[in-house]
């Protein structure tokens, strides 16, 4: 039995989580397909990690000093990460969040003690999108800093120092592509490059949701959008800072429907609980698979992040009725439940 060594404070607790071998997924693309079980950090998601490099890296700098202020912008989870994070080093916490984000992140943030400030969903380019708030909110803030996760690249270095070396560990350095999608560009933007640069023949992969703009830019070169997508946290129209120079090899787009079928699946066959962008994940790894495995790749091993928990959306995406009003497929089990 592996047992993990004690943990000498509770921020060491962020990382290091277990890598899976995904059944289902990996017969349906011929080749292993591995899900890293970022719902295992204590915010129950891969946001943690950026949450906890961007707070460090302001200490560090000498712009959050004690007793300050975190202000940021965020779907949710990031928020979520920074509040636990500022907890245990004595800050306080303030998130702006687009109000059609799902009640139970919005719950949690409160339980958190985090200070929640809720803006109308809009564009980037609008003064009253929700980042341009908090970065104001920041700048009229005595003792507040701005976490900035979209342009902060201490977000990516995350995961170039983390998660991109866990993987190589945990694969024992037999990785042949790693995908995900993009909300900040942190996540595949790191891995990317702290994978390259163990081994510049991993292909990296960018799987995008319909609404987003990076399936374009990175296969035509134009940052155009496409069709629209529910799933929160993810689907970006601009190149941040995190994702400059992010060493993308190929990309896919991937529709809500094809996500909830993994997500479907993965809780019906495996036992996984999760989110439409780890569905979404799951149906990018199997396309980069399928696409080594035609190139004659002898069962080529494929990467991806299981993002976070689907108990953050028990009022979306496992509500029968919400699905329905979205014309999104009902799982089964929820359509039933809702007859009964």
């Amino acid at each position: 039995m592996n047992i993990t060594q004690p943990f000498g404070d509770t921020l060491a607790l962020i990382g290091n989580t277990p890598l899976v071998r995904l059944a289902g997924p990996s017969e349906t693309a011929g080749c292993d397909i591995w899900g890293k079980c970022e719902f295992a950090n204590p915010g129950s998601s891969v946001k943690d990690r950026a949450a906890l490099y961007m707070i460090r890296d302001a200490e560090e700098r000498g712009e959050l000093k004690p007793g300050g202020t975190v202000i940021e912008g965020t779907a949710g989870n990031t928020g979520i990460g920074i509040a636990l994070v500022a907890n245990a080093l004595g800050y306080k916490t303030v998130i702006v969040m687009p109000d059609n984000q799902s009640k139970e992140k919005m719950d949690t943030l409160r339980a958190l003690g985090a200070q929640l400030v809720l803006v109308p969903p809009t564009k980037y380019a609008d003064p009253a999108h929700f980042q341009h708030v908090s970065r104001r909110m920041a700048e009229e803030t005595e003792g507040a800093i701005w976490a900035g996760q979209f342009d902060n690249v201490a977000n990516r270095k995350a995961h170039i120092e983390g998660t991109a070396q866990e993987l190589w560990h945990q694969t024992g350095g037999r990785i042949d592509g790693f995908t995900c999608a993009a909300g900040t560009g942190g996540t595949i933007a790191g891995v990317g490059m702290g994978l390259k640069e163990k081994d510049e023949n991993v292909r990296i992969a960018l799987t995008d949701p319909h609404g987003a703009a990076l399936y374009n830019y990175f296969a035509h070169g134009e940052l155009k959008s496409e069709g629209s997508s529910v799933a929160e946290g993810i689907g970006q129209g601009r190149i941040t800072a995190n994702l400059e120079g992010a060493p993308i090899d190929t990309q896919f787009r991937i529709s809500d429907e094809e996500g909830l079928v993994w997500v479907e699946r993965m809780l019906r066959e495996e036992g996984l609980c999760l989110g439409l962008s780890s569905g979404i994940n799951v149906a990018g790894a199997i396309a980069l698979g399928k696409q080594l495995v035609a190139e004659g790749r002898d069962n080529p091993q494929v990467a991806t992040i299981l993002c976070d928990t689907g108990f953050r959306y028990l009022s979306t995406l496992y509500n029968a009725e919400w699905l329905a009003s979205k014309d999104l497929p009902v799982f089964d089990w929820l359509a039933q439940a809702a007859t009964a």
